[in-house]
């Protein structure tokens, strides 16, 4: 009984664990607002939400899934600098979160 007991603990701790680290490895819409703003926005010429209704949220993921976000980016923006691996994770959480059809308003 006392092994049983001790084994659901010991699954039920791991799992939760797995879950705020795996959710702490995903990119986030916040840090991606600010990137785009400290990075994008001069030499794109426009704000982050203009940026982020160029697509829709399906749109927006198809290209980040085809590895083409950063060349997407720099297309919009061509003189900007290209954004680290997770630079562009983070902004690709920001646009698909504003994308045209998503309903969200950014405040940059």
């Amino acid at each position: 009984m006392f092994y049983k007991l001790s084994k659901i603990v010991l699954t039920a701790m791991a799992a939760c664990g797995m879950v705020f680290a795996s959710s702490m490895a995903f990119a986030d819409a916040d840090k991606g607002q600010r990137t785009f703003i400290r990075f994008m926005k001069e030499p794109c010429g426009m704000d982050g939400g203009a940026m982020a209704k160029k697509h829709t949220q399906a749109e927006w993921k198809k290209i980040f899934e085809g590895g083409k976000l950063g060349d997407q980016l720099l297309q919009y923006c061509p003189s900007a600098k290209s954004l680290n691996e997770r630079q562009v994770k983070d902004v690709y959480d920001f646009l698909y979160h504003y994308g045209s059809d998503s309903g969200n308003v950014p405040s940059c």
